[in-house]
């Protein structure tokens, strides 16, 4: 007797293949990663080639991450109305007209126009934030959904490498005086993006039901408690923005601390520091997370993850050498399975209301706009000092950890 054929994860339950949608699903991943990596290069780059402070360079960061909090619900009405697939497509073209928008820009030799182009940019980026995750886990078996959305996510930690490092190469190590450096990358991303645009367009993706959010009917009574009323939820959102603006914080000034901590440490060495050092032990973070969260329950490894990144910003802002260094690495590796945790652990049984408190916190991304500023005026002597913002953010994760996530 012949056994039966075991499905790829990526065959659907009439047998149809979708490996394609899921390879263009997966790019958006990565696509983004590289914008997000590419950021990490600006801040140093905005410093020198216009004369601003460090506070005053955390704009590119507040540019990017303040279109979160203003386009996510939008961007979710949108694809209710018109479907994802041209949900998609229109984050594409946003991303692709900010790309784009960074040639004008570099003629005008001004911050401001590269402001705006980030911002539409992040406009793009959000959309597009929206839509994959649902997309990558309807794309073949339900039993294999984690595996896909795991696989989607560590596309996205190889774009984080190689953001800063594609930065670092046409931005940092650009010749003195190059004033087209900046629109370089952003041109090369801006034609991958219309092409990817071009062959969703030309691409049948799966339709996604949609679950019902009305109230649940308890006998003859309607539930009607309030999202906002459940504890762990509410946290989750805060812990959320607070995550990602330590990790947008850290990021935006890893060149800047490891440029002080050794002088004879150029720009470029460093933002390779940032693209095979930290991001690369983000990316195996990432990617062993699901491995590792199999033998420890959430809340118990976000604890242990929070507590070792509060330790190493602790040696961090000691300034240690390479034992801060070494610390500083570290805390990418620990930070790498935050957001999905958090994620999961704030919108676990909240019922009817799961998909509007997954929007809530996605707009967490938020926190990443303002912690660079802030870091950037409280360093601005001395880097190393910037980093007591993400220590405070970490603690209050490590609480989350413990306590807070309890329903």
């Amino acid at each position: 007797m012949n056994e039966p054929t075991k499905k790829s994860i990526f065959t659907s339950p009439s047998g149809k293949s979708y490996l394609f949608p899921f390879i263009l699903i997966t790019s958006l991943f990565l696509m983004w990663g590289i914008a997000h990596g590419l950021l990490d290069t600006l801040n140093k780059h905005f410093q020198e080639a216009f004369t601003m402070s460090k506070a005053e360079s955390g704009l590119v960061q507040f540019s990017t991450y303040i279109a979160y909090a203003l386009v996510s619900i939008p961007a979710g009405l949108f694809m209710k109305k018109y479907g994802y697939k041209k949900g998609i497509i229109l984050g594409l073209f946003l991303f692709a007209i900010g790309a784009f928008g960074f040639v004008p820009a570099a003629l005008l030799h001004s911050a401001n126009p590269f402001l705006i182009a980030l911002f539409v940019v992040a406009c793009g980026l959000c959309v597009l934030e929206t839509a994959a995750n649902p997309y990558s886990t309807t794309l073949g078996p339900k039993e294999s959904a984690a595996q896909r959305i795991n696989l989607s996510q560590s596309f996205n930690g190889l774009g984080w490498v190689l953001g800063p490092f594609i930065g670092g190469l046409l931005i940092l190590g650009a010749p003195e005086g190059d004033t087209m450096a900046l629109s370089k990358p952003y041109l090369i991303l801006g034609s991958c993006v219309l092409i990817i645009a071009i062959l969703f367009f030309f691409t049948k993706l799966p339709d996604i039901a949609e679950k019902d959010e009305s109230p649940k009917i308890v006998g003859d009574a309607v539930v009607t408690k309030s999202m906002w009323a459940h504890k762990h939820f509410l946290l989750a959102v805060i812990a959320q923005f607070l995550y990602v603006a330590a990790q947008t914080g850290i990021f935006s000034f890893f060149i800047n601390y490891v440029m002080e901590l050794d002088p004879a440490i150029t720009k470029v060495k460093a933002a390779r520091f940032l693209a095979f050092g930290g991001m690369l032990l983000f990316m195996i973070g990432r990617m062993s997370g699901s491995i590792i969260m199999s033998k420890f329950r959430p809340n118990k490894l976000l604890a242990i993850y929070s507590l070792m990144c509060v330790i190493a910003m602790v040696l961090v802002i000691m300034q240690l050498g390479k034992v801060s260094l070494y610390a500083l690495y570290t805390s990418f590796f620990f930070m790498s399975i935050m957001f999905p945790t958090i994620f999961a652990m704030g919108v676990s049984k909240m019922g009817s209301y799961t998909q509007k408190a997954s929007s809530y916190i996605v707009m967490g991304v938020a926190g990443g706009a303002f912690a660079p500023m802030l870091m950037g005026y409280i360093g601005k002597q001395t880097m190393a000092i910037g980093f007591i913002i993400p220590l405070f953010c970490f603690l209050f994760i490590l609480f989350y950890g413990l306590k807070g996530y309890k329903m």
